[in-house]
C-alpha cells in the first residue's frame, strides 16, 4: 500500500524541501527518507534525483546525510531551470537494482512523469496567510438577513420567503426563491465565524442577477442593491479586516447572465465590442454553460473582453480587490471551462493574466479555482494558486463515509456514489494528489460539500459521529479547510438546491455536539502547525479506520479516524520518535504499550495527538 511507514517517502512539505516558494534558477535541495527495519527496501546504496530541464533527462547524485538504526536520510540538489520542474528518485543496491520513487509510491519498473514530484517557481508565491487559514463558505441569500432588508422590495423574478419557509423543491421555480439574507447581515453574524474559529469569509456571488444564486450576473460593475449594495460590501470587508478576518468573493470567468448590459448590447448591435466577447455559431445563435440558455459563454479570443475582464484599471478583477472593497482573493467558477470551446482553449493563459494582476494589484491574494474532477493538466501552480478539491478530497471522502442505505448522486453522475473502504478512500486521495505539486495541494480547498451539493449531515445517515469523523478529516488533511455554513450546527439538504437552507440561527435547533466537535478541531489545527503545514505520511487504512502523520520541522501529529468501532490496530513506535511526549489535541489520550501504541474506536469519531519536532537531517 502507498506510503506505509517502512517504505520511502518524500512530499513537498517543509521536512522534505528546503524552501516552498523558490523563484526561477533557485537551487533546492530536496530529502528522501528511507526506513531500515522489516519490509523497508534493503540495501540502497546509491541515490540519484532525475530531473528534466528544458525536457532533458539529468540526474544529480544524493548524499547520505544521516543514517541511524530506523532509516537513513538522503538529500539532493534540484536547480529550479522551469516554472514547473519535476523529479523522481532513483535508488539503486540490492537484489532490486532499480527502483523509482515518485507521487504515487516505490516502482521497480519504469513509470510516467505524470507523478513526478514538482517544485513551483514564482517571484509572487501564493499567500503565506493561506496554509493557516479556515474558509466558511456563506450563501448571501441564506446566512442572515439585516433590518434594512426589510425596507426592499423584492424584484418581478423573485418568490419572497419567510426565513423558517422551506426550501422549495420545484425545480422550474428554485432559482426563484428569495429569503433576503444581504450583507449587513452577514456583517452582523461574524462573531459566529470567530466563535467556530474560521478567518476567511468565502461570498459566493454578490453581483445583481435573476436568481438567488447571481451566478447569473446582470453586470460585474455593482454589487445586488437586494444585498445593499456597493457599500454594503465594503462595510462588511472593512468590518472582517479590522477584526482580522479575510473575504474572498465569486467570480464567473465562464459565463454572464443573458440579462448582462454586456450581452444585451452584442444581441441589439451586432456591430458592437461587446458582440466579440460572446460565442456565437453560423446560424446566429449562441454558445452557454452547459447549454442552459440564462447563461452565455464568453469568447477570450476577443482582446476587448481580456481587458474589461483583467488587464484593465476598471477591469472587474482588479476593482473589486481594491480600495474600498478590498477582498482578498477570489474563488472564480467553473474555472475549468473557461476560455475552452472546441478547438479554443485559453484556460491557463486566463489563469496566468488573472493571477498576474492580482498579485500586481492585491499582493497576498489567493486565487482558486473550481475543477470537480482531475485538475491535474489545468492547474499546477503557476495560474489558479488550488482548486476546490472535489477529486482529491470531496469524493473519496463521500465514499468512505456515506451512509449504508442513501446515497446522493455527484454533481452530474448518473451513478449514486459507491460505499468503499479506508483503503480505497487512501489509493483514490493519492492517485490524484500525486499529479499534483505540493504547493497546488497545500493551496485547494478541501470540502466536505459546498451549495452545490448533499450535506454531509444528510449524507452518512443516522450517526451524528459521522460527521465528526468527516470533520476530523477536513481539518488534520492537508489543504485548506472550507466549512459550508450551517454544516456545523447539524444543517440538512439531500441536493445542492435542498441544502441552501436559511441558516438557523435559533441555537435550540443545532446539533451542539457536533457545533462543539467543528470548534475544537478548527482549535486543534489553529494551535499546531503540523496540522496546518506538515506533510503527509500514511501509517494504516482499513475499511473503517485511517491514521496517518502530518510532520513538519517543529511538530508531528498523529491523526486516526474511525467511521465505526473497530479491533485495536498496533502501530510500532520504530517510526514514531517522539511519541513517548505526546500530548492529546482532539480526542482521548494515547494508549501507549511497551513498543507500540494501541488505536481503537468504539464508534465513528477522530483523535489527534501532538508531539515536539519531527525527524529530519538538518539543511
Amino acid at each position: 500500500m502507498v506510503g506505509l511507514l517502512n517504505q520511502p517517502h518524500h512530499d513537498g512539505s517543509p521536512s522534505y524541501v528546503s524552501t516552498q516558494a523558490p523563484t526561477l534558477g533557485q537551487t533546492v535541495q530536496v530529502r528522501l527518507r528511507l526506513p531500515r527495519g522489516p519490509g523497508a527496501p534493503s540495501s540502497v546504496t546509491a541515490v540519484h534525483v532525475r530531473t528534466t530541464p528544458d525536457a532533458e533527462v539529468h540526474y544529480a547524485e544524493a548524499a547520505l546525510v544521516r543514517e541511524d538504526e530506523h532509516e537513513d536520510w538522503w538529500q539532493a540538489d534540484v536547480v529550479v531551470h522551469n516554472p514547473v520542474t519535476g523529479y523522481r528518485f532513483l535508488l539503486s543496491g540490492g537484489p532490486a537494482d532499480y527502483r523509482w520513487l515518485n507521487g504515487t509510491g516505490l516502482h521497480d519498473r519504469d513509470v510516467p512523469d505524470a507523478a513526478d514530484f514538482r517544485l513551483v517557481a514564482s517571484d509572487a508565491p501564493p499567500p503565506p496567510w493561506a496554509l493557516d487559514a479556515v474558509v466558511y463558505q456563506v450563501f448571501p441569500d441564506r446566512f442572515a438577513r439585516s433590518a434594512a432588508a426589510d425596507e426592499r422590495p423584492a424584484p418581478p423574478w423573485a418568490i419572497p420567503a419567510a426565513w423558517d419557509e422551506p426550501v422549495t423543491r420545484d425545480r422550474r421555480v428554485i432559482g426563484d426563491q428569495l429569503y433576503g439574507g444581504d450583507l449587513d447581515g452577514i456583517r452582523e453574524h461574524l462573531d459566529h465565524l470567530e466563535r467556530l474559529g474560521a478567518d476567511v469569509l468565502y461570498l459566493t456571488p454578490f453581483f445583481p442577477g435573476r436568481s438567488n444564486h447571481r451566478y447569473d450576473a446582470d453586470t460585474f460593475d455593482r454589487v445586488d442593491p437586494l444585498l445593499g449594495g456597493d457599500e454594503a460590501l465594503a462595510r462588511l470587508t472593512d468590518e472582517a479586516h479590522r477584526r482580522g478576518l479575510k473575504v474572498v468573493g465569486d467570480f464567473t470567468t465562464n459565463h454572464t447572465g443573458a440579462r448582462h448590459e454586456w450581452f444585451e448590447t452584442a444581441v441589439a448591435r451586432p456591430d458592437s465590442p461587446e458582440r466579440g466577447f460572446y460565442l456565437w455559431d453560423e446560424d446566429g445563435g449562441y454558445v452557454s454553460w452547459l447549454g442552459v440558455p440564462s447563461l452565455p459563454k464568453l469568447n477570450y479570443d476577443c482582446a476587448e473582453l481580456w481587458d474589461r475582464v483583467l488587464t484593465s484599471e476598471t477591469g472587474v478583477v482588479r476593482r473589486w480587490l481594491a480600495e474600498p472593497h478590498a477582498l482578498d482573493g477570489w474563488r472564480v467558477d467553473v474555472a475549468n471551462m473557461t476560455g475552452r470551446h472546441g478547438a479554443q482553449d485559453h484556460n491557463r493563459a486566463v489563469a496566468r493574466e488573472m493571477r498576474r494582476v492580482m498579485d500586481e494589484v492585491a499582493p497576498g491574494s489567493l486565487l482558486v479555482g473550481e475543477h470537480t474532477h482531475d485538475f491535474s493538466t489545468d492547474i499546477r501552480g503557476d495560474g489558479w494558486h488550488g482548486a476546490m478539491n472535489y477529486a482529491g478530497f470531496t469524493r473519496p471522502a463521500w465514499t468512505w463515509l456515506r451512509d449504508k442505505g442513501f446515497a446522493p448522486k455527484f454533481l452530474g453522475s448518473p451513478l449514486r456514489v459507491p460505499r468503499r473502504g479506508g483503503e480505497a478512500f487512501l489509493e483514490t486521495v493519492e492517485d490524484f494528489m500525486a499529479q499534483s505539486p505540493w504547493s497546488v495541494r497545500a493551496h485547494s480547498f478541501t470540502l466536505l460539500g459546498s451549495h452545490d451539493t448533499t450535506r454531509v449531515r444528510t449524507l452518512v445517515g443516522d450517526d451524528p459521529r459521522l460527521v465528526v469523523a468527516g470533520a476530523g478529516l477536513l481539518l488534520t488533511m492537508p489543504g485548506i479547510p472550507m466549512i459550508t455554513y450551517g454544516d456545523e450546527v447539524g444543517m440538512q439538504g439531500d441536493s445542492g438546491e435542498d441544502g441552501r437552507r436559511p441558516m438557523p440561527w435559533d441555537e435550540s435547533r443545532w446539533d451542539t455536539t457536533i457545533f462543539e466537535a467543528y470548534r475544537a478541531l478548527v482549535r486543534a489545527r489553529r494551535d499546531n502547525v503540523a496540522l496546518r503545514r506538515g506533510g503527509l505520511r500514511w501509517v494504516h487504512a482499513d475499511d473503517d479506520s485511517l491514521t496517518y502523520l502530518r510532520e513538519h520541522p517543529d511538530q508531528t501529529a498523529l491523526v486516526h479516524v474511525a467511521r465505526s468501532a473497530h479491533a485495536p490496530i498496533r502501530i510500532s513506535t520504530r517510526y514514531l520518535r517522539g511519541v513517548e511526549s505526546a500530548v492529546s489535541a482532539y480526542g482521548p489520550g494515547l494508549d501507549r504499550q511497551e513498543d507500540s501504541i494501541r488505536l481503537s474506536a468504539d464508534g465513528a469519531g477522530a483523535s489527534v495527538w501532538v508531539w515536539p519536532g519531527a525527524p529530519r537531517a538538518p539543511w
